[in-house]
């Protein structure tokens, strides 16, 4: 696949850029998200069939009108639910930080390869885990204050994980890199997301009225039944919907480092661990009339300077 030209990019065409890599690498980026999720969706399925003797589509059956509420049954659907949910998002996490790696190779024109990406983001998965968690600490507690907090937060966190996994700052130093990316570019980002979002939403509620169509038949009927649908329902949308998304999020996270820092192909492959090809050596950095010469008459890497650079001299202070 041919590399993509770093350019700002506007919103249609950010999703299609995200669309075409999608495209071009499903193979790749849909064989990895089954091998990552549907395991875990097997397991959550044997953890709900023997935690629960009750099982309807979409959730556990409550006790019929009239009969007392069983205190002990109800923990143990709680705690099936939980570990369902804690699974999920783990595999889903882990999912997501692999695409943004075969994502970012594509970028760079290199073949996608799920080995690879799986194992670039199993490396750093601890790290990935805690930024989510994070952000999404953070957005909730903005929710509770207010909804516009909370989706300000949501936006302006939206590119934390790319940050983390390339330009390798952690914890609350990724959300306040991505809070830094998206300052200037809040509402583009917010059209974006959303209508990413959207085309996500619309895929996963495709997939779930196909397969509970399936309800109508005998497939559908038991306990067995409705956990395997819901299984497959669950691990088709995860597996069509988690690699666009990625792709998407990607996108706009390089569009705002070539907006914002003149981010360009020999940059992104040193980051990702590729090496860069020949005809991508950066022109030579402009004169600016804010910044003089570095110490020793050294130089930043690329202008504006990455964050945290210093010349040599003074990288030892402090």
């Amino acid at each position: 696949m041919q590399a993509v030209d770093l350019r700002p990019l506007s919103v249609g065409e950010v999703l299609d850029v995200a669309i075409k890599i999608y495209w071009r690498n499903a193979a790749t980026l849909l064989g990895l998200v089954v091998l990552v999720v549907a395991p875990v969706q097997l397991l959550v399925s044997l953890v709900y069939l023997s935690a629960v003797p009750d099982y309807e589509q979409g959730g556990f059956l409550g006790p019929a009108p009239g009969e007392p509420l069983d205190t002990d049954e109800l923990w143990i659907q709680l705690s099936a639910t939980a570990v369902g949910i804690v699974l999920t998002f783990l595999a889903t996490t882990l999912a997501t930080a692999a695409c943004f790696k075969a994502v970012a190779d594509a970028y760079v024109g290199e073949p996608s390869r799920w080995r690879t990406s799986l194992g670039f983001a199993a490396r750093r998965i601890h790290s990935v885990l805690w930024v989510t968690v994070l952000g999404t600490v953070l957005t909730a507690l903005g929710l509770l204050l207010l909804v516009i907090p909370a989706i300000w937060l949501w936006v302006s966190f939206a590119v934390a994980v790319p940050a983390l996994l390339t330009e390798g700052v952690k914890g609350r130093r990724a959300l306040g890199r991505s809070r830094r990316l998206v300052r200037g570019r809040w509402w583009p980002t917010f059209g974006i997301l959303l209508l990413g979002t959207i085309l996500a939403g619309i895929v996963s509620g495709v997939v779930g009225g196909l397969l509970g169509g399936l309800l109508l038949t005998d497939v559908g009927d038991g306990e067995l039944g409705a956990v395997a649908l819901d299984a497959a329902a669950s691990t088709i949308a995860t597996v069509l919907t988690t690699p666009f998304t990625a792709a998407f999020v990607a996108v706009v996270y390089f569009d705002l480092r070539v907006r914002k820092e003149g981010f360009d192909l020999q940059l992104l492959a040193e980051r990702i661990g590729v090496a860069p090809r020949p005809g991508w050596e950066r022109p030579p950095l402009p004169a600016s009339p804010l910044a003089g010469p570095a110490a020793g008459g050294e130089q930043p890497p690329y202008w504006p300077p990455p964050p945290g650079w210093k010349p040599s001299g003074d990288r030892g202070e402090g």
